[in-house]
């Protein structure tokens, strides 16, 4: 049996235990995730549409992986301006592998890997006694910035082409304030931020570049 389904604006023929890769679905690594966007269903010669979708179909699949797909780059000249403006984006990518296609309302049968191993984990006390503290420790780490925060008032950061207010408050949140420090940024630091932030290297690149100039002023 096979089914088309749509996800993140795509539609993708799928069969069991086909392995995929999405646009980004929320989840961790072994959850089941549904995609309740059928549009057909059929085995064979043997085929249902949807109107647009089927209804009481229902796909469901096992995370995979979480990653980004390679920087795509985009590049705009106005001739005779003295204008250029290059972005970068880099689409974050969900790795699937399809679990079940259900029809008729029927509910999934398989659960998350990473529920069964939650079941398992009390046959030992000590461990159950370390995992709150390795937990934690694992939080204050995600939670921790990713640079020291410059004493000083903070720069209007939207000011530099290609930071909008929502980047502008990311790269806050991570300690990144200040032209100045923007344009001091190594080829380490870039590489960090294109690795945990949603930028690319190419746009923090060009963001210093303008750091540079601003810094000056």
């Amino acid at each position: 049996m096979f089914a088309v389904i749509k996800t993140g604006g795509k539609q993708y023929r799928v069969a069991a235990n086909d392995l995929l890769k999405i646009e980004k679905v929320e989840g961790q690594v072994g959850d089941i995730v549904e995609i309740g966007h059928v549009l057909a269903h059929g085995e064979g010669e043997n085929v249902t549409f949807g109107a647009p979708f089927v209804d009481g179909a229902l796909v469901t699949a096992e995370v995979v992986e979480q990653g980004k797909n390679r920087t795509v780059i985009a590049f705009k000249k106005r001739r005779r301006q003295n204008s250029r403006r290059k972005i970068g984006h880099r689409q974050l990518l969900t790795t699937v592998r399809i679990a079940e296609i259900l029809l008729g309302g029927a509910k999934p049968t398989k659960k998350a890997a990473a529920k069964t191993e939650a079941k398992a984990a009390p046959k030992k006390e000590a461990k159950a006694e370390a995992a709150p503290n390795e937990a934690e420790a694992k939080a204050t780490e995600t939670a921790a910035p990713l640079f020291k925060t410059p004493k000083g008032e903070p720069d209007d950061l939207t000011v530099i082409k290609g930071i909008g207010p929502v980047a502008a408050g990311q790269l806050n949140e991570q300690g990144i304030t200040t032209f100045a420090q923007i344009a001091k940024l190594s080829e380490k630091d870039v590489a960090k931020i294109d690795e945990h932030m949603p930028f690319s290297a190419d746009q923090i690149m060009d963001w210093r570049e303008q750091a540079k100039e601003l810094a000056k002023k």
